[in-house]
């Protein structure tokens, strides 16, 4: 049992579902704004705070099971991507005994037939009218940070065009998190319209896009969640991680040859805005005591030490280590100049 057990899919509850539209009697109605259903209560009085509308039980066509629904006033809301492939795309044909046809484009997976579709009517067969080939369904699994409990909402929609929309954006995403964090997106109803054959045909779709990341941070590699939930206060911190990491200014002056080079390296970190050009900044002083030190190395090396009786050749004047650096450093960096740039 225990074995069998390990190689069980893990798979998150479903909450509910985030429709486009909704029944009215018997007739049903497309939306502009988003209609949240659930079995349970809690959840649609939740979305109802947030997204306006009035909950009520309501019951699916064909269903004797009554949930629970709210018509929003809201065509976009908030949801994150998921760790996993969060999408699931067939072109299917439903009735009343269940699914008919579910196709990958090219094989009818049911009957193990080639698209039934594509060889009646050809590669437009999504023009046909429906209920007379399959509909491009896509399930998007998302969650929806402000909502309680810790499962999934399945959004999904039945328009062409949404489907190679939905499908290039979470291939985009899946290649730069490679399934693993969350990312966020806004689910956005936008309408749209088609002209053809004389005839202006409005519809919804339903768009899937970043929300408070960039392209560059989503396709960096897997966020953290703190930064999903939070991408607007949290993508300054993303964008910091995948930045190139700064210079190291310390290390490079204590790299330098001589007190020379570490000056040029102080007029480069004022110019990128690392330094204060007052130099009374933590990085200038350690800059100027970093260039002390290449001055008494110098001094060191060009005076020459005492022979085998201690006694010098030349008489050796000592300089006082602020006498050199006001020489050599630039004034601007003297702390309590007060020069300007």
């Amino acid at each position: 049992m225990g074995s069998r057990l390990l190689n069980i899919q893990r798979r998150t509850a479903e909450h509910g579902r985030l429709r486009t539209g909704y029944t009215q009697g018997n007739r049903p109605v497309r939306s502009a704004t988003w209609v949240i259903t659930s079995h349970a209560e809690e959840h649609v009085r939740r979305a109802a705070d947030l997204w306006g509308g009035e909950p009520e039980q309501w019951t699916p066509l064909n269903s004797s099971i009554s949930q629970w629904r709210v018509i929003t006033k809201a065509p976009a809301i908030e949801a994150l991507i998921t760790p996993g492939d969060p999408l699931n795309q067939y072109n299917e044909m439903w009735s009343k005994g269940g699914c008919q046809r579910r196709c990958d484009g090219e094989t009818e997976l049911l009957t193990r037939q080639p698209c039934i579709c594509a060889a009646r009517f050809g590669e437009d067969w999504h023009h046909q009218k429906k209920g007379t080939v399959c509909s491009a369904t896509s399930r998007l699994n998302v969650m929806l940070p402000d909502l309680s409990g810790m499962g999934m909402w399945r959004a999904e929609t039945h328009s062409f065009y949404a489907a190679s929309e939905w499908g290039g954006m979470v291939d985009m995403v899946l290649a730069g998190t490679r399934g693993d964090g969350f990312v966020p997106v806004t689910l956005r109803i936008e309408p749209r319209q088609r002209v053809a054959n004389g005839e202006t045909k409005k519809f919804p779709v339903v768009v899937v896009e970043l929300r408070g990341v960039t392209p560059r941070q989503a396709l960096a590699g897997p966020m953290t969640a703190a930064v999903a939930l939070d991408p607007a206060g949290g993508g300054q911190a993303v964008a910091a991680i995948e930045a190139p990491k700064g210079r190291d200014w310390i290390a490079d002056a204590k790299g330098a040859l001589t007190s020379d080079d570490v000056r040029d390296l102080w007029m480069e970190a004022q110019a990128a805005g690392a330094v204060h050009h007052k130099g009374t900044d933590p990085l200038s002083k350690q800059l100027m005591a970093i260039a002390a030190e290449k001055d008494a190395e110098t001094r060191a090396e060009a005076e020459p030490g005492p022979d085998a009786d201690g006694a010098y050749e030349a008489e050796v004047i000592d300089e006082e280590p602020g006498e050199r650096q006001s020489t050599h450093w630039p004034v601007a960096a003297q702390p309590g100049s007060g020069a300007r740039r």
